[in-house]
């Protein structure tokens, strides 16, 4: 489905309905990911995107960093976020940018668009270790 949403970029922040790997449909419940790639094509754009939860914030594994209100509190200002957020660089997806998948979040800082905030220079370096820890695994 098309909208008019401008492009994410990297490091964006967005609402989105992450399917239940391995199925593709939608998921039921949407949640903040956070937008590592995106490509433009022919039949539309592709986000690269990495699961978040606010579950087992305190426990962070390989491969997993966490954005918290009390620790990080301009990132998390910055994030848009509703809650510590953990984020799971083991568990990315390529998804077309549409509204099947991204929804704007309650809170729209951005008006009609799914974007919720930008990930704050603090927590990039934390990000790029997840990723390679991620990666490496």
């Amino acid at each position: 489905m098309k909208n008019n949403w401008a492009l994410p970029a990297p490091g964006d922040i967005v609402w989105c309905l992450f399917p239940h790997i391995p199925e593709l449909e939608p998921g039921p419940k949407p949640r903040p990911v956070l937008v590592v790639q995106m490509e433009e094509r022919e039949d539309g754009a592709i986000v690269s995107v990495v699961y978040g939860t606010s579950q087992n914030v305190k426990r962070l594994k390989t491969g997993e960093m966490v954005i918290e209100r009390a620790i990080h509190p301009a990132a998390y200002a910055l994030a848009g976020l509703a809650y510590d957020t953990k984020f799971d660089f083991k568990r990315i997806l390529d998804l077309p940018w549409s509204d099947r998948y991204f929804k704007p979040p309650p809170r729209s800082p951005f008006g009609n668009s799914p974007k919720m905030g930008t990930l704050h220079a603090t927590v990039v370096h934390a990000a790029a270790v997840a990723f390679r820890a991620a990666m490496a695994r």
